[in-house]
């Protein structure tokens, strides 16, 4: 094994995952929380304000690489804590299910999800958060959308990467979509 991999969490160093993300798919995980009623209905839709991999500023859901020997919840978890903070409390199944995969591609034409970085394989969920979520390291911002107000012109406008898709999928799926 190399002297360069973090053999606690199975990282790679920024040298080898740039080596690795040239010849294989990653597998990654996208979260869209939402805060739901008393009767379980999506009233809000939470959206990042951060820099997104082609360098622009964007809105966007939780995203984020699943590690070696991780199990789709525990990343589910440890991304949604590093984005909406310790305090978030999503409510995640212990065996969660997408509601669909997305493919990120480093060509847009392929299938309008676009990372310029690699190919990516992600799965998709609509997590409900009960706590108080507060933006940490890489977000900027963070705001809660109705479902009207998360798929208007003017926030879509402001989403790349075909977030802006994979939101109207995920309201979709929950019986939301305006």
């Amino acid at each position: 094994m190399s002297d360069q991999i973090d053999t606690r969490n199975m990282w790679l160093t920024p040298e080898e995952i740039a080596g690795v993300r040239n010849q294989v798919p990653l597998i990654y995980i996208d979260a869209v929380p939402v805060r739901v009623n008393a009767d379980g209905v999506v009233t809000h839709v939470g959206l990042l304000l951060r820099q997104a991999a082609d360098g622009s500023i964007s809105r966007m859901v939780v995203s984020g690489r699943v590690m070696l020997n991780e199990k789709i919840r525990d990343a589910l978890m440890r991304h949604l804590e590093k984005d909406l903070g310790p305090l978030a409390f999503p409510r995640i199944p212990p065996e969660p299910s997408p509601f669909t995969v997305v493919e990120y591609f480093q060509d847009p034409s392929i299938s309008g999800y676009y990372d310029p970085r690699h190919h990516a394989v992600s799965l998709a969920f609509v997590v409900p958060v009960t706590g108080e979520c507060t933006p940490t390291q890489q977000a900027l911002d963070l705001v809660w959308f109705t479902p009207q107000q998360a798929v208007s012109d003017d926030v879509r406008k402001a989403m790349t990467s075909g977030h802006d898709r994979l939101l109207r999928i995920a309201l979709a799926s929950v019986g939301q979509l305006p």
